[in-house]
Parts: structure tokens; sequence; C-alpha cells
């Protein structure tokens, strides 16, 4: 690997992952490409895992978040969170705000999955991962 690559690696690990979706978004309009493309093929491909296969000792790989509780003092700063996980519009993220409990995103690695559970409970609300 040459040492831009490794640079560029070492400041992509500092990201927020609201900074992290902030450049996916950069980059799919500056260079005209569809960054979950690719991962909505894995996903209907990269199949699920029944309850029966869970109880033989598979480990779950793919996580869904769950919002499920947001308290109303705290609505406006998870609606912002909510947008700018799932690059949502306005509207579409006011309504899953205000229809919990709602699945937001699906089909995450649990690293992923666990950073937006962080995020959104540092914010207020009440999250579950599936």
């Amino acid at each position: 690997m040459t040492e831009k690559i490794s640079t560029l690696i070492d400041e992509l690990k500092t990201l927020t992952l609201l900074e992290a979706a902030e450049l996916v978004k950069a980059i799919e309009e500056t260079f005209d490409v569809d960054a979950s493309a690719g991962g909505g093929v894995m996903m209907m491909s990269g199949g699920t895992t029944t309850s029966e296969e869970n109880a033989s000792g598979e480990e779950k790989t793919e996580f869904d978040v769950s919002l499920d509780e947001v308290p109303k003092d705290k609505k406006i700063s998870i609606l912002k969170i909510v947008r700018s996980l799932t690059e949502l519009g306005l509207k579409e993220a006011k309504e899953v705000v205000e229809n919990t409990p709602k699945v937001i995103q699906e089909g995450l690695t649990k690293s992923a999955a666990e950073e937006a559970k962080k995020v959104l409970e540092e914010a207020g609300a009440v999250v579950t991962l599936k």
C-alpha cells in the first residue's frame, strides 16, 4: 500500500458516523455513483438467517436498527440523526420519528449497527438491534 493510501485510511478511521455518511454522499455526487447499489444486492442475496439457523450456533452477521421510542423534547435532534443515517428527506424522516417503533436501517454489520445505536441513544432515543 502506498503512503498516500495509508494516510487516507488513517484519516478515514477518525471520521464519526455522521461525517462518514456525508463523505459517502459527496463521493456519490462527485463521481456520479450509487454506493447503496452493492449493498442492496448483497442484502437480497446475502441470505438472512432464520431463528432455526441462529439456534444451531451460527452467529448473526446482519443487523437491523430499530428506533423504538423518541422523547418529545429530543425529537428534533433525533430527527437530524435519522436523516443523516438514512438520507431520508425531512418529511420522511419526520414520519419515521413520529411513528415508532420503526426499523430505520437494515442489513448492517454489527459494528455499523452498534455505532448507529450509540449515536441515536446519545441523542436520547430508545434503540434496539434486531
